[in-house]
């Protein structure tokens, strides 16, 4: 097993090959939507970058499966702008797109705005060092689940409904990188449908068609915390939402779409 999500082709800097740790949980041929998610985001932060600028929200939508075979990711300033830009990315196999993603980035405020300190964001979850570890229930010996951490503070993949799950990456998305905070926030940010599932496993499918990230500020440390739920409805649409935290506090929400279906 290789120590990376993706390894870069020396050959194209567009390219990546795909590791066995991005397999996900759906299909042993298809990826866990958080690698690629990831991927994406290291391509929008490295498209024309901009000092003093910041990513405030990343809405990605997948197309279809994602295989593990090689992955061109392309990005590019959509809408420029003195203040706020729209970077717009798109990840693709030999076949043709697989994932889009749009990414709005801000200029911060310098000086930082003096603000109400009652409506500042506030409050934090108990960290990873009071939370329990828990193994993804998955038939595949190396996957996703065997790249992350996880530690619960209330739930666990046993136990159906909401729950408070803190997410690690112990490998890089991109070998020889370090993880920047946006790609270990959308990497954790997909598992929000399933740290927090209330439809079993063995019988039903609840696979997101989008992630949608907005961070009112970037996390710091290794940890992500989701403090997530889903909503599912007879009809075969369903709603995964997610506070997201850090040691510090709070960062910002995810939510993704939901298909749901018998298996």
């Amino acid at each position: 097993m290789t120590d990376a999500f993706y390894i870069p082709d020396p050959a194209n800097p567009n390219r990546f090959v795909s590791t066995e740790l991005t397999r996900g949980p759906w299909s042993p041929d298809a990826q866990h939507a958080g690698p690629p998610s990831a991927l994406l985001g290291h391509a929008i932060e490295r498209c024309e970058p901009r000092a003093g600028f910041q990513i405030g929200r990343v809405a990605v939508e997948i197309l279809g499966p994602v295989p593990l075979e090689p992955l061109t990711v392309t990005a590019r300033v959509g809408r420029p702008g003195r203040s706020v830009e729209l970077i717009e990315a798109t990840l693709s196999t030999d076949h043709g797109p697989v994932m889009r993603a749009n990414a709005w980035r801000f200029k911060l405020a310098e000086p930082e705005l003096e603000l109400p300190e009652q409506f500042l964001p506030s409050g934090v979850r108990p960290g990873p060092d009071q939370a329990v570890t828990s193994h993804f229930p998955s038939t595949q010996s190396i996957g996703f689940h065997t790249g992350i951490d996880y530690r619960f503070v209330t739930g666990s993949f046993e136990d159906p409904g909401p729950a408070i799950c803190w997410i690690r990456l112990k490998y890089p998305i991109v070998a020889g990188t370090t993880p920047s905070p946006l790609e270990r926030t959308l990497a954790a940010a997909d598992s929000g449908n399933g740290v927090s599932r209330v439809l079993d496993w063995h019988q039903y499918l609840f696979i997101n068609t989008d992630l949608t990230v907005t961070l009112h500020r970037q996390p710091v440390g290794e940890w992500v915390c989701l403090d997530a739920a889903t909503y599912p409805q007879p009809h075969g649409i369903g709603l995964a939402e997610s506070s997201l935290f850090d040691e510090k506090g709070p960062l910002g929400r995810s939510t993704q779409t939901l298909f749901l279906a018998p298996r």
